[in-house]
């Protein structure tokens, strides 16, 4: 990543005083293909991160399906190419989620990701 997105990235989290959680080229995020094809608006949520992946979900549109194949995992490497909207809020830790179409945008923390054992 360029060290003007990288920038940028760090700017989305010190406007709502949000630690900066690293992401890596290699590893992966869950990504609709709706999201894939540029459905707007572009919805993310970061769950807690594990080996390999950044707990990042990514879909297109105003419906999240519950179907088990609706996520396919894509590195991050790759975002640049098939969901460049998504590059500037990869930095958001775990809680965090966005919505954008581009022009609009909305951020804020949900702690639900967060409550993995239900509580």
């Amino acid at each position: 990543m360029t060290s003007e997105l990288r920038e940028l990235q760090k700017e989305v989290c010190n406007e709502f005083n949000a630690d900066v959680c690293e992401v890596f080229l290699g590893d992966k995020v869950g990504i609709s293909q709706s999201a894939m094809d540029g459905v707007l608006p572009l919805n993310g949520l970061r769950h807690p991160y594990t080996s390999g992946t950044t707990g990042w979900y990514l879909w297109g549109g105003e419906e999240l399906s519950d179907a088990a194949d609706f996520f396919r995992p894509l590195h991050v490497g790759h975002l640049q190419e098939f969901c460049k909207l998504s590059l500037k809020y990869l930095l958001l830790p775990p809680g965090w989620r966005f919505l954008t179409n581009g022009s609009y945008e909305d951020i804020w923390f949900d702690p639900s990701p967060l409550n993995v054992d239900g509580d």
